[in-house]
């Protein structure tokens, strides 16, 4: 959205949507004239020259030439981002791993590595991972342009708009840890906060395979299951945390009992241990199985199984597939997305799982929201940094960080 001049607001509102918003026009549009830029974002020529003379000052934007489609003569100077000379830290935290990254503001990778973190209880979590950054930045003090924001991902449960993370699965130790305001105060840098699933849903939509998409639900199927959803545009936020927490959705009522005390819940029928445990039990009643052949028994050998004809490999993940799509068709219903998107290590049989989905999709949720929604594979994994990226770009789209890089 853009405030348009003269409206009422402010002043500092007005300043962080409208930077924004013409940021990401360069970003999108680049190289574009100021005329195209005051037409796209709908600002007076006054306006745009304002912002963009303090970008070009920030160093945050820079000017080239280039020839304008249909014209002919002399090239005329267009906006570029000025990406290279600004960096930011993702950091993403998984289960006994720790992976750092260092991004310029174009997303692109400058360094990254991967360290061991594993559960202990000795040193609070918390002064860990500080002292895991100070070590990285001193490792890589050589590559260090300016530092604008650190950009943080983790599974658990996270209220990312107050950066406390509640609770978190490997650190039984974790209880409300207030990471976001202990990380500022010590780096003195903004700090983005995320659940993992949500930042890539995020990523899926700026970067990805749900890039131009205005709704978009991603679907992920690992050990635990999950979902975010994007509307129209904007990552979908409850008033705790951003995650939909679609694998304690019951699926059937006199199902197995799950963790979390209900009965049926689609994680115990779609997540990944359950897959493989429910593989073992049937085996016994499946002699001519290929999956025999395969101990222990890995999701990657179920796929490939279903996909050379395996009748038990093809059941577990038809199964999973239903399952899965009949609460994507509540989901469709609710939020009538463009597209779903599927995050799993179960793609490797996306000819198997896509169309269960689907069909239940189809059988279940409204015709007309059904009509053209595409059901395809997440471009990104949970693993890397790129979810982390996603957070420090919406915050340059919002004005939120940008605001900051300009008032220094």
């Amino acid at each position: 959205m853009v405030i348009a001049d003269g409206q009422p607001g402010h002043i500092d509102q007005i300043k962080q949507i409208n930077a924004g918003a013409v940021y990401r026009l360069i970003d999108r549009f680049g190289p574009i004239s100021r005329i195209e830029l005051s037409k796209r974002a709908q600002l007076a020529p006054a306006s745009i020259t304002k912002i963009v003379r303090e970008l070009l000052e920030a160093h945050l934007v820079q000017e080239t030439e280039f020839q304008e489609p249909g014209c002919r003569g002399r090239p005329a100077v267009g906006l570029i981002l000025d990406t290279a000379s600004w960096h930011y830290l993702c950091v993403r935290i998984g289960l006994g791993t720790m992976t750092l990254a260092l991004r310029d503001l174009s997303s692109a990778l400058v360094v990254e590595e991967e360290i061991a973190l594993p559960a202990q209880r000795d040193v609070p979590l918390l002064n860990r991972l500080i002292g895991e950054i100070d070590r990285f930045f001193t490792r890589h003090q050589h590559q260090l342009e300016r530092l604008t924001a650190i950009a943080v991902t983790l599974p658990g449960l996270v209220n990312a708009a107050q950066g406390i993370v509640h609770r978190m699965p490997y650190y039984a130790e974790v209880q409300d840890m207030a990471l976001s305001e202990e990380l500022e105060r010590h780096t003195g840098l903004p700090i983005y906060l995320q659940h993992d699933v949500c930042a890539w849903t995020m990523a899926e939509s700026l970067f990805g395979a749900g890039s131009g998409c205005a709704n978009l639900i991603q679907i992920v199927i690992d050990y635990n299951v999950g979902a975010g959803v994007i509307s129209e545009g904007r990552l979908l936020n409850g008033s705790r945390q951003s995650l939909v927490e679609i694998g304690h959705t019951q699926v059937d009522p006199y199902g197995k009992q799950c963790y979390c005390g209900n009965h049926g819940c689609l994680e115990t029928i779609a997540g990944l241990q359950n897959i493989l445990s429910l593989a073992e039990q049937r085996l016994a009643m499946s002699p001519s199985s290929q999956l025999h052949a395969t101990r222990p028994l890995t999701i990657e050998a179920l796929c490939q199984a279903a996909l050379q004809g395996d009748q038990l490999g093809r059941d577990l993940i038809n199964s999973v597939g239903h399952s899965v799509g009949r609460i994507a068709a509540v989901m469709v219903n609710l939020f009538n997305p463009e597209k779903i998107l599927i995050g799993s290590p179960l793609n490797q049989a996306a000819d198997i799982l896509y169309p269960s989905i689907a069909s239940a999709i189809r059988q279940q949720a409204l015709p007309h929201y059904t009509q053209h929604l595409a059901v395809e594979a997440s471009q990104f994994h949970n693993h890397g940094t790129m979810p982390a990226a996603a957070l420090v770009k919406e915050a340059l789209y919002n004005g939120s960080l940008l605001l900051r890089l300009l008032q220094g």
